[in-house]
């Protein structure tokens, strides 16, 4: 990997913390997401800066370039934070629908319709 590579996901890494904590301060990211995306780009700049930890892992990966390999791991690395986030949408959205019903069933100003039977 190039200096000028080694520095540029050195800086992109540091504005990606900067901004996580913005967003935890500002209370518009929870901490259990800001943990993921911390741990996430100060992976990233120890790869970078542990540049021949990164070439013995490419080259064990048969990847030619360092930097192939620093954005592999972070392509993988976001990837497991959408499958996390994913499942705590689902999660949400099933307890969003629960309430839903529930408040259908107690709110007077929406009366349920009887249904004959027999």
């Amino acid at each position: 990997m190039s200096a000028l590579a080694q520095v540029l996901v050195v800086v992109i890494a540091l504005g990606a913390v900067a901004l996580v904590v913005a967003l935890v301060r500002a209370r518009r990211l929870r901490e259990r997401y800001a943990v993921i995306w911390l741990l996430i780009a100060f992976g990233m700049t120890a790869l970078a800066v542990a540049r021949p930890l990164l070439d013995r892992l490419s080259v064990a990966l048969g990847i030619r370039s360092g930097t192939t390999t620093l954005f592999l791991i972070a392509t993988l690395g976001i990837l497991g934070v959408l499958l996390q986030l994913s499942v705590s949408l689902s999660a949400l959205e099933d307890k969003v629908r629960d309430i839903a019903e529930a408040v259908a069933l107690t709110d007077p100003s929406h009366p349920v319709e009887e249904t004959e039977e027999g």
